[in-house]
């Protein structure tokens, strides 16, 4: 049985994921699985951010990257970085879908495997798809009040375990 916390991750995976689908065709860098090693001694990244850390350092490290944001609890869109209120209590998230082991930019994917955008969720966790391919889901996680970075989590989704168990407890 899926656990509340995989329920809401995968719900904020399904959100996230049409923010990624409606972004422009510029280019965006893409993460690295080494982009996601989180030093949990020091709860720092690999790019050097840690707790108390401010916007400058936080966008110094990932301003290059698609951030989502949610503000006191609301769901996860996409914002300038002009625009994040990095002094409200909010949480940021830096994703990315991984498949077998290489990141992949949803608009290429897409273009690709000949598939509509509002389609690429369906075909990442079809039963076909996750019988010949490793899908991944990396997300980190940074906890924002009064302008400093009060936690960092990096979690990740294996949809050829977690997910297949969603859409067995969705059907049931």
């Amino acid at each position: 049985m899926m656990t509340k916390k995989k329920a809401l991750i995968l719900l904020t995976v399904l959100s996230l994921s049409l923010g990624l689908l409606t972004g422009c065709k510029e280019s965006t860098p893409l993460l690295t699985a080494e982009d996601y090693t989180l030093d949990t001694a020091n709860n720092k990244t690999n790019r050097g951010v840690t707790l108390g850390d401010t916007s400058d350092t936080f966008l110094t490290a990932y301003g290059e990257y698609k951030i989502f944001t949610s503000v006191d609890g609301s769901d996860f869109q996409m914002l300038a970085h002009e625009e994040i209120p990095f002094d409200s209590a909010a949480t940021t998230l830096l994703p990315t879908f991984f498949v077998d082991g290489a990141p992949i930019d949803p608009d290429t994917f897409c273009e690709e495997n000949e598939i509509e955008k509002s389609n690429l969720i369906d075909f990442l966790s079809s039963e076909d798809y996750l019988n010949s391919h490793r899908v991944e889901y990396y997300y980190l996680i940074f906890t924002w009040e009064n302008g400093a970075i009060t936690d960092i989590r990096s979690e990740y989704m294996d949809y050829n375990e977690d997910g297949a168990n969603w859409l067995l407890y969705n059907v049931a």
